[in-house]
């Protein structure tokens, strides 16, 4: 099983930028497919963005496409969430989450290994 925790939250002000990490420990996530998903406030957890165990692939949600970027350090074993121009509708508390295997998924329920969650508010 692998554990995985969240950093980089914070409070920024609309049109700035922050940039989330996910450590792993317990197992190393070179074979993982890992992702980021997000929870507004009222609202369900949505899919951000996912990228595939040696990087070749990524996707994005519509709404963050062309201002977040996922990448990720196998050698760290850490995965991060570049954020850029941030929007008052990008606060959330943010996930992220891993499955073994290549194959590069949106779904929440396809993911067995989640952090605790990082708190980021952009302020209007």
């Amino acid at each position: 099983q692998v554990q995985l925790v969240e950093s980089g939250g914070g409070l920024v002000q609309a049109g700035g930028s922050l940039r989330l990490s996910c450590a792993a420990s317990g197992r190393t996530i070179s074979s993982y497919s890992m992702a980021w998903f997000r929870q507004a406030p009222g609202k369900e957890r949505e899919f951000v963005a996912v990228i595939s165990p040696i990087g070749g692939s990524t996707y994005y949600a519509d709404s963050v496409r062309g201002r977040f970027t996922i990448s990720r350090d196998n050698a760290e074993n850490t995965m991060y969430l570049g954020m850029n121009t941030l929007k008052p509708e990008d606060t959330a508390v943010y996930f992220c989450a891993g499955r073994a295997g290549a194959r590069i998924l949106r779904e929440q329920y396809e993911y067995p290994n989640w952090g605790q969650g990082t708190q980021v508010t952009v302020s209007s």
